[in-house]
């Protein structure tokens, strides 16, 4: 059988797909063309929509929900400027996919460091629209190069951070272990909401310092940052070391954190806000079966994340669920799976699509 031969059940079904970003791999729309290309080989009819934990591809979920898409001059992570997109739901609500402002994605691989990356451009899109008439924004978190716990974007609103000496703080993670005091400066008239990709704490071994490599820092320097952000809860305000400690906390090298204590934002889930904003709920019916994946399934991803919050609601309906992973452990019961073959491509996800839900309708009798 050819690669593009198409494979086909018994009769055509309804199939649910809900794609997201492989990350570092497949963007949302390739990952949404591939899985739709599958699909069809295997004789079924795709209903395809994007996905997002807050993380990669937020935006990209949301776009089609949104009245317009702006864009805003911004420091990126390395305080060079750049052109930052948010989407308007309406005339007052805002989406900010913070990694579009300070993400790994705006840096070479030589060029991270979050001893010395920033979030100080969300601070500044998040003036930026509050000035343009946004009562309240919803602040994606994940993919960010940076671990300063949100600190940078508060330079935007006038926080001052000081060493012993009283001398300013360099941008970065790596100065926060030299922080001393905060001369405090004035939150943005708006209301946000921080969207969590993860549940971590700010602190601790299960905090921030958990993807501290990921974003390009050593054993060293993971040390050194995790250090930064003890001293950041201790000193920033009173109560900062409860918000340490809330869920999401840690997303984002501590953006939550900062949301919380320099925005006096609220943390919800960024999966759910997502589904309920494209309508998951309303496409599960008369689906036959939903369709998801990402790059590598492990425990971490029924504890918030997009496929695992896919996973729990369609099997609450009655909706069976294939899982696509080129790595996959800890796959929750009655979940069906293709897996294995190391990282994929489009085709070798269109593939994989397309021999999965012919043998899952198969097995379903649909």
């Amino acid at each position: 059988m050819s690669q593009k031969s198409e494979i086909r059940p018994a009769h055509r079904s309804a199939v649910l797909v809900i794609a997201q970003a492989f990350k570092e791999t497949l963007s949302a729309a390739e990952v949404a063309a591939a899985l739709g290309r599958g699909v069809r080989r295997a004789g079924a009819e795709p209903r395809v929509m994007l996905g997002s934990d807050g993380g990669d591809g937020l935006l990209e979920a949301l776009a089609p929900h949104c009245a317009r898409v702006t864009s805003y001059d911004a420091p990126d992570p390395m305080m060079r400027p750049i052109q930052a997109p948010v989407g308007w739901l309406d005339d007052h609500a805002v989406v900010l996919e913070s990694r579009l402002v300070c993400g790994l994605s705006l840096l070479a691989p030589d060029e991270r460091d979050p001893l010395r990356t920033s979030t100080k451009g969300v601070g500044v899109v998040i003036q930026r629209v509050a000035a343009d008439g946004a009562r309240v924004v919803y602040v994606g978190l994940g993919g960010s190069a940076t671990m300063d716990g949100g600190l940078g974007m508060a330079r935007a609103w006038g926080w001052a951070p000081r060493d012993a000496r009283g001398a300013v703080l360099a941008e970065g993670g790596g100065a926060l272990s030299d922080l001393a005091r905060l001369e405090p400066g004035r939150r943005p008239p708006v209301r946000l909401v921080g969207l969590c990709d993860v549940a971590n704490p700010l602190l601790g071994v299960t905090g921030a310092r958990l993807f501290a490599a990921q974003k390009g820092a050593s054993a060293a320097a993971e040390a050194r940052l995790a250090q930064g952000l003890e001293r950041l809860a201790t000193v920033a305000a009173s109560g900062a070391r409860d918000a340490a400690q809330r869920p999401g906390a840690g997303a984002a090298g501590g953006l939550g954190f900062g949301l919380i204590v320099f925005g006096g934002a609220e943390l919800v889930a960024g999966a759910a806000f997502v589904l309920e904003a494209t309508g998951f709920a309303g496409a599960l019916d008369g689906a036959r079966l939903v369709v998801t994946g990402e790059g590598a399934f492990d425990r971490s991803s029924v504890g918030g994340k997009l496929t695992g919050e896919v996973m729990q609601r369609a099997q609450a309906a009655g909706v069976p669920v294939l899982l696509l992973a080129p790595q996959a452990t800890d796959v929750p019961p009655g979940v069906y799976l293709e897996s294995g073959g190391g990282r994929w491509t489009a085709t070798d996800l269109e593939s994989r699509a397309a021999v999965g839900v012919a043998r899952v309708l198969r097995l379903l009798g649909r």
